[in-house]
């Protein structure tokens, strides 16, 4: 009986945290500009930002030393892709670079005197292409579109050479390559920047949304305290430290499922962006890094002296999360130490997991690395809030 008196009183009292906790969150307006205002609108700029998501009809300079019909077939081939456009015809180098320089084009085919003779000896010939290195998706742009070019040409010269030879019975009438190649994307069909990056922003834009107000609140707590001699006069009072850990962390996560429900669902529908998965398994995946975040939060607020150090100690690590994401850059290639520091951050997880399921049409359970993780995470960072909290309690700031 002692027992389950215990439990009602712990779950008394994490109910009026409960209750606190959201009367302070809807009464602080900075608060409710990071949790509401922030999520809401962030991902609808990074999508327009990133529209349109591939790049179209690369202005580029034709330097052609052959003049020969096999280097204007070339040039013919090049100008019917949909990324390149033929802007201009140049003499030499010299007029193509300045082309270039002034921004009239992004890159130069050059075009070499031998280039007919070397198709016609049979040899390999050689074409030369610079390209601007200033964007680099303009560049992977580029190689794509000369990738095609010589693929296809390759197998119109092959079976050119084949039928020139009188063996085109025994190649069965075939006058192309023998192995055709074709390529498909899964996740991301438009091969976009936008449906390759925002399911992955959308992630990190919850967590760093969801850590910076919490932040807040805890560092005008903090601020309340060393106005009333060590006692915050809105904290929740007869609450233990565990019971306010958990009713804080559950206030955020309800505010946030529908917010969640919205940037995973709703954004990606809107934008036409890759959403395969089921909602029902992003949103259980998601929910443990709901509470990850709220208690690594709760966490950080140790270091949140005042209000302002929520700016100062936290915004500068969106950055450094995007990094340990793995979207600019594969996991498996950072050293030890970026890889072990970033399984410690809940947004990590949540973007390899969400993007499975979001993109690729993966079910919770083949999640599951990420999904388990996640709530180890959960259980570190509880007992990490749960310590900070007890101490806050009897500290004299």
């Amino acid at each position: 009986m002692k027992f389950l008196n215990n439990i009602l009183h712990w779950a008394s009292g994490m109910g009026r945290v409960f209750r606190n906790e959201l009367r302070l969150i809807l009464g602080d307006v900075g608060v409710m500009l990071f949790f509401f205002a922030l999520p809401l609108a962030y991902p609808v700029v990074y999508t327009l930002i990133y529209n349109p998501e591939v790049v179209r009809k690369l202005p580029v300079a034709v330097v052609d030393h052959s003049m020969t019909v096999a280097s204007r077939d070339f040039v013919r081939h090049a100008s019917a892709s949909p990324s390149i456009e033929i802007f201009a015809y140049c003499p030499n180098m010299a007029d193509a670079k300045e082309l270039m320089a002034s921004g009239d084009v992004y890159g130069i085919m050059e075009i070499p005197d031998d280039y007919s003779k070397c198709l016609g000896r049979g040899e390999q010939a050689h074409v030369s292409f610079f390209a601007d290195m200033s964007l680099l998706l303009r560049y992977r742009t580029f190689m794509a579109a000369l990738t095609d070019l010589q693929l296809e040409l390759t197998s119109s010269i092959t079976g050119e050479r084949i039928d020139a030879t009188g063996l085109e019975s025994l190649a069965g009438g075939s006058s192309g390559m023998p192995i055709a190649s074709q390529s498909n994307f899964l996740g991301d069909t438009e091969q976009g920047f936008a449906s390759f990056v925002i399911p992955g922003i959308v992630i990190l834009i919850i967590q760093q949304s969801m850590i910076l107000g919490i932040c807040l609140i805890g560092g005008t707590s903090r601020e309340r305290r060393r106005s009333h001699g060590g006692l915050d006069p809105r904290e929740t009072t007869g609450a233990g430290p565990l019971a306010t850990v958990w009713g804080k962390a559950l206030a955020v996560c309800v505010l946030y499922i529908p917010l969640t429900i919205y940037v995973m669902r709703f954004i990606p529908e809107m934008f036409n962006l890759p959403h395969y998965g089921r909602p029902v398994d992003y949103m259980l995946f998601i929910f443990p890094m709901l509470l990850a975040t709220s208690f690594l939060g709760q966490s950080l607020v140790y270091f949140m002296k005042e209000r302002e150090s929520a700016f100062i100690i936290i915004v500068f690590t969106s950055v450094i999360f995007l990094f340990l994401s793995g979207l600019t850059w594969p996991r498996y290639a950072m050293n030890s130490l970026w890889y072990w520091l970033g399984n410690c951050v809940p947004a990590v997880w949540g973007v390899e997991g969400f993007i499975r399921i979001n993109s690729n049409a993966a079910t919770l359970p083949e999640t599951g690395i990420s999904f388990h993780a996640l709530w180890i995470l959960t259980a570190v960072y509880m007992l990490t809030a749960w310590w900070v909290t007890a101490a806050l309690k009897i500290r004299k700031d």
